[in-house]
């Protein structure tokens, strides 16, 4: 039986960089996202929320949103400690930055992920990925998958956020992002079981 710590949701800060950038690397390791600098989360520490006990001040999840365009965010970086993975923390990061969207007026959320069935749960839906603005793909560049790319495009819409009018996204220099080739194979076992001791979506 798992011990049910106490634990809030909670915008990051600068002193909680290392420890959530561990968590982040270490679900990495299994290909389930990309490794993060430390350059990169401290300049970008405000894109994410974190998960902390109360009583201790452990950061045990960590989720990240970026804004793409005018009317569209990622989230990101979605990754829970091993052994605090099924209380929900999961989804309570997903939320948590769905309010920042919300806050922030952008009106469509997207992610590029391995969990379908959690992402559907938090109302995601599977899209073509063709649709998602070039500018997602501008990390691509720095992923060893860029030719066999397996990953799930999802989004959500939030419907009680105005529509704003907005300019047309601008495509990137071609230098600047790679849309992925789609790996159409079935995942070998060996990699189905990394994947599900990583599982963020027990989060």
């Amino acid at each position: 039986m798992k011990t049910i710590v106490p634990t809030s949701i909670r915008p990051a800060r600068v002193a909680d960089v290392t420890e959530f950038g561990k968590i982040i690397n270490d679900c990495a390791e299994y290909g389930l996202m990309l490794h993060r600098s430390l350059a990169f989360l401290y300049e970008h520490v405000r894109e994410f929320h974190v998960a902390e006990a109360e009583e201790t001040g452990q950061i045990s999840g960590v989720c990240g949103l970026s804004i793409v365009w005018a009317n569209i965010a990622e989230i990101y970086a979605l990754a829970v400690a091993p052994d605090h993975r099924g209380k929900g923390l999961g989804r309570q990061l997903v939320e948590a930055c769905v309010q920042d969207a919300r806050r922030l007026g952008v009106a469509k959320l997207m992610s590029l992920t391995y969990e379908k069935h959690f992402f559907e749960a938090v109302g995601f839906h599977v899209v073509d990925r063709q649709q998602l603005p070039l500018k997602v793909w501008s990390e691509c560049l720095r992923c060893s998958k860029t030719q066999a790319c397996d990953e799930i495009a999802m989004t959500r819409d939030l419907p009680d956020v105005p529509t704003v009018a907005m300019p047309e996204p601008i495509s990137p220099p071609a230098d600047q992002y790679v849309v992925p080739v789609v790996d159409r194979t079935p995942p070998r076992a060996e990699t189905d079981g990394r994947r599900e001791k990583m599982d963020e979506a027990k989060g």
